[in-house]
């Protein structure tokens, strides 16, 4: 039987990982390559001359003398870790196929699990926000799904305390192929909702297919056209064949999350989505995922303790 060539692509082993990123200077030439692709521009004046200090990693503009690191304005703004430790960090979020806890990567790191915490939710943050940019087109899967169960003695069901609602989309290619997916928390399953979330994820003139649900209508209020299917309730409702990829992911979702944490707040739910999402979507090429984050995260504006900790998104 034929392998499938993604699942079994050579990929982007740990020793190839430390050989070319493996000290901070190799790291330093790094994110200086990806922040300034065309070589140094200054942020105030835009002048391309500059001098590096010796003994602080600054960078000085020649024309207005004006300073910059290699992370100021960056999602890594004034970290104290070493520039090693985030690659590493960025290396096992992208190249760990069901995702790696903080817990885990604080030992694989060796620093706090506090640490190791803000870490992740940032590397998180900057998936979340690059794919927020990057909406979902041509034809498109959608299902509403849930995270988390019922509580001892609780209502089952839609509106069991405990559970907390996301939309779970996939975008087809023109043979039918599962190409990118789109995961988002939602206030609920109402038009609104639906409409809103449409409006940020979705291009116009996309077909989307999804079961009778009423509020998925509302995808058509933004230029959208629905394809609904009544698919019925209960186990056998998620073989339908109009649903087959969307059910599917959701099925890995929920076994990934379920296998990597033992729990997370639902208030952080958008990150974790967001960071299955991005793996998801760019399994292609395991060897890019790395350096494309890294790419990204120097274009993620900073993201304070304070507001990573509190920060309840929606879509």
């Amino acid at each position: 039987m034929a392998r499938n060539r993604v699942q079994f692509q050579k990929g982007y082993s740990l020793v190839q990982f430390m050989d070319e990123y493996g000290s901070e200077e190799k790291c330093t030439e790094a994110l200086f390559r990806w922040r300034w692709p065309n070589g140094f521009v200054c942020p105030r004046c835009e002048s391309t001359g500059y001098w590096r200090h010796q003994s602080r990693a600054l960078y000085q503009c020649r024309s207005c003398r004006h300073q910059v690191s290699l992370t100021a304005g960056t999602i890594l703004a004034s970290t104290k870790l070493p520039l090693r430790t985030w690659f590493l960090a960025m290396y096992l979020m992208t190249q760990t196929k069901n995702g790696i806890s903080a817990l885990e990567l604080s030992r694989q790191l060796s620093v706090s699990y506090n640490t190791a915490w803000k870490v992740k939710h940032k590397l998180m943050q900057v998936m979340k926000e690059r794919d927020d940019t990057r909406p979902l087109g041509g034809w498109v899967q959608l299902d509403d799904a849930y995270w988390g169960g019922q509580r001892h003695g609780g209502k089952s069901g839609r509106g069991a305390p405990g559970k907390t609602p996301f939309v779970a989309a996939v975008e087809l290619n023109e043979e039918g192929r599962p190409m990118r997916m789109r995961l988002s928390r939602v206030g609920g399953f109402r038009s609104d909702e639906i409409a809103a979330w449409a409006r940020c994820h979705l291009e116009p003139g996309t077909v989307v297919v999804s079961d009778a649900l009423g509020c998925f209508a509302a995808v058509k209020h933004v230029g959208c056209i629905h394809q609904p299917f009544v698919t019925g309730s209960g186990p056998q409702s998620a073989k339908h064949p109009a649903l087959t990829w969307v059910n599917t992911i959701l099925g890995n979702v929920k076994r990934s999350f379920h296998g990597t944490y033992h729990h997370f707040s639902s208030k952080h739910l958008p990150r974790y989505l967001a960071e299955f999402s991005y793996r998801f979507s760019r399994r292609f090429s395991l060897r890019e995922m790395f350096p494309r984050l890294a790419f990204v995260a120097l274009r993620t504006p900073p993201m304070p303790y304070r507001v990573l900790k509190l920060a309840e998104n929606y879509f």
